[in-house]
C-alpha cells in the first residue's frame, strides 16, 4: 500500500456558487489506476464525489477525466502522488461528470439502402482503426475549434469517415461532414495524441474526407487558390521581399572547423515571407561549424495539400524535393518549418534523415550564448510537438538565453488551413493564445514555427521571435561584452 495526496475538481450546480478543488489522502495498492484513488475517495472520504466508471478495463470509455489537464482514461492511468484530477471540458453535470449527449447525439449511424454491396478486404482494413472508438470523448475535450466555433468534433468526423468507406451506408456523409465543420479542423492533432485507442483522426479521417469533400468540389474557395498557387509558383505563399533562397548562395561554409553537414528544407514562409528569420538561423549555424548546403529547385513540401484534401499533384511535389537533396548525396535534411518538418517525416518516404533545426543544435552542444535579462513564453507549434515530440529541445535552447515562463501547450489557429478558409476562427483561437501570454507577464513570446509566428504576432503587443533569433541576439550580446571588456 501506499498514500497519495489527490486533488479533485468538484462542482454540485445545485448547491455550489462556483467550482472548488478538495485534496484527499488516500491509501492504494502499488500500481493503482486514478479510478481506484476515486473509489478510496468515494468510499473512505466522500460518497457524494460523482464520477462515472463502468468496466474498469480501457474498454467502454466512460471513466474519461482530465489527469493534470491531460484527458486519460481514469481506469487506465496510473495514480500518482500530487495529482490534479478534473471533468473534461465540455459542459459540467456534477463533479467529474460531464454532459456528452449532444456529442453522442453528433454521431451518425449506418443508414442501409434497399440495395447495397458488402466492403472489399481492403476496405474493412481502412475501416479496422476507425472502429476502435469507445466513444470517451477524450478527444472532443481536447479539440480547440470546439472551443470557439460550431463543429461536430472529431469523435462525429472519425464517424463519418467510417461511414463514407463503407458500401452499406447509403447516405451523402462527405457533405454531411462539410455542413458539421469538417474544414474547421486545425490539424493539430490533439485528438490523436490524447485518444486511449491512437486513432490518428487528423490523418485517417479529416483529411481523407477533405479529399473526397475536393472530389465533389467541396473544397473551400480560398484552399482551391492556395493550391492553384502551388501548382503555378510551386509556393503555397506569395513573396513580400526577395526571399531566402535569392539571397544565399547554395553552399553555407560555417565560420570555423566543419562540425557536420545539413540539408536545408527552407518552405514557403521562410522563403517567401520571413526570410530574415532564416537568414538569422543560418548565421547560428555557421557559428557552431555547421555546413548547411541548399537546393535551389526545392518546392512546397506539399502540407497546405495535403491537409485541405487536394492531392493530386501531390506526388510531383515529392519527387521534386526527394531529387534535389538525393542528387547532392545528402543524409540529413533540416527543416526550420514546424509542418514542412512535421510532413517531410510523416507524409514522405525519404531516403535521407529529417531532423528539426531544434533537434540539429541541441545534438551540436552549441557554443553557449550570452544570458539576456528578458523574461519569455514559448509556444509549441502543434506540428513541433505532436507532429514530431519535439518538446524538449527548443526549452533546451531558449533557456541558454532569456528566462522561460510555461503556458498551455493549445493551437494558435494558424493550421489545417483555417488561417486562409475560416479566418474568423483563427482569430478567435489566436486571441486566446494571447490571454495565456498574458497570464505569463512575458516580454516577448518564442516559437519555431513561421505560421504560429505570423499568426500570434498579429494578436499580441509581444515581439514574437524564433529560437534560432534569440539565438542569435545571445551571439551577439556575448560578442558585444567581448568587444567592451
Amino acid at each position: 500500500m501506499k498514500e497519495l495526496t489527490v486533488r479533485v475538481f468538484r462542482f454540485d450546480p445545485e448547491s455550489d456558487d462556483k467550482p472548488h478543488y478538495q485534496t484527499y489522502l488516500v491509501r492504494v495498492n502499488e500500481g493503482a489506476r486514478v479510478l481506484h484513488a476515486l473509489h478510496a475517495i468515494h468510499d473512505e472520504h466522500d460518497p457524494s464525489l460523482s464520477y462515472r466508471y463502468c468496466c474498469g478495463s480501457g474498454q467502454c470509455g466512460s471513466c474519461a477525466v482530465r489527469v493534470n489537464g491531460e484527458p486519460v482514461l481514469a481506469c487506465m492511468e496510473e495514480a500518482r502522488d500530487g495529482i490534479t484530477i478534473e471533468p473534461l471540458d465540455l459542459p459540467i453535470v456534477k463533479d467529474l461528470v460531464v454532459d456528452m449527449g449532444p456529442y453522442l447525439a453528433a454521431i451518425s449511424a449506418l443508414a442501409p439502402g434497399e440495395s447495397f454491396s458488402m466492403p472489399t478486404p481492403d476496405v474493412v482494413e481502412t475501416m479496422k482503426p476507425l472502429r476502435s472508438c469507445i466513444e470517451c470523448l477524450a478527444c472532443v475535450s481536447a479539440c480547440p475549434a470546439l472551443k470557439v466555433t460550431k463543429f461536430a468534433g472529431p469523435t462525429a468526423m472519425r464517424e463519418d469517415i467510417r461511414l463514407a468507406l463503407d458500401p452499406r451506408d447509403s447516405c451523402d456523409r462527405v457533405t454531411e461532414a462539410v455542413k458539421e465543420g469538417l474544414f474547421t479542423c486545425t490539424s493539430c492533432q490533439a485528438c490523436w495524441k490524447v485518444c486511449p485507442k491512437n486513432i490518428e483522426i487528423p490523418g485517417k479521417a479529416i483529411e481523407k474526407l477533405r479529399a473526397l469533400a475536393n472530389r465533389k468540389g467541396l473544397t473551400l474557395p480560398r484552399h482551391q487558390e492556395v493550391a492553384q498557387m502551388i501548382k503555378d509558383t510551386g509556393r503555397s505563399v506569395s513573396r513580400t521581399e526577395p526571399t531566402f533562397l535569392e539571397q544565399v548562395g547554395e553552399v553555407l561554409e560555417p565560420y570555423g572547423p566543419v562540425k557536420g553537414t545539413v540539408g536545408f528544407f527552407v518552405g514557403c514562409m521562410y522563403n517567401q515571407r520571413l526570410p530574415q528569420t532564416a537568414l538569422d538561423a543560418m548565421e547560428v549555424l555557421r557559428r557552431n561549424g555547421i555546413r548547411v548546403i541548399i537546393p535551389k529547385e526545392q518546392v512546397c513540401c506539399g502540407s497546405p495539400l495535403i491537409r485541405t484534401g487536394q492531392v493530386d499533384f501531390l506526388e510531383t511535389l515529392k519527387r521534386r524535393n526527394i531529387d534535389a537533396f538525393v542528387f547532392r548525396d545528402i543524409d540529413t535534411v533540416m527543416t526550420m518549418c514546424a509542418g514542412c518538418g512535421s510532413t517531410l517525416k510523416n507524409d514522405y518516404k525519404t531516403p535521407f534523415r529529417v531532423m528539426d533545426i531544434n533537434e540539429v543544435l541541441t545534438r551540436m552542444e552549441i557554443e553557449p550564448p550570452a544570458r539576456l535579462p528578458v523574461k519569455a513564453t514559448y509556444h509549441d507549434p502543434c506540428h513541433l510537438l505532436r507532429g514530431q515530440g519535439i518538446r524538449a529541445q527548443p526549452r533546451e535552447l531558449i533557456s541558454q538565453v532569456v528566462d522561460l515562463v510555461e503556458m498551455p501547450s493549445v493551437c494558435c489557429g494558424s493550421g489545417g488551413g483555417v488561417r486562409s478558409g475560416i479566418p474568423e476562427e483563427a482569430a478567435a483561437l489566436a486571441e486566446k493564445r494571447r490571454e495565456e501570454i498574458e497570464k505569463t507577464g512575458a516580454e516577448i513570446v518564442i516559437s519555431s514555427c513561421p505560421f504560429c509566428e505570423f499568426h500570434i504576432s498579429e494578436h499580441t503587443d509581444r515581439p514574437v521571435k524564433n529560437v534560432s533569433t534569440i539565438l542569435l541576439e545571445g551571439y551577439r550580446e556575448k560578442d558585444r561584452k567581448k568587444k567592451a571588456g
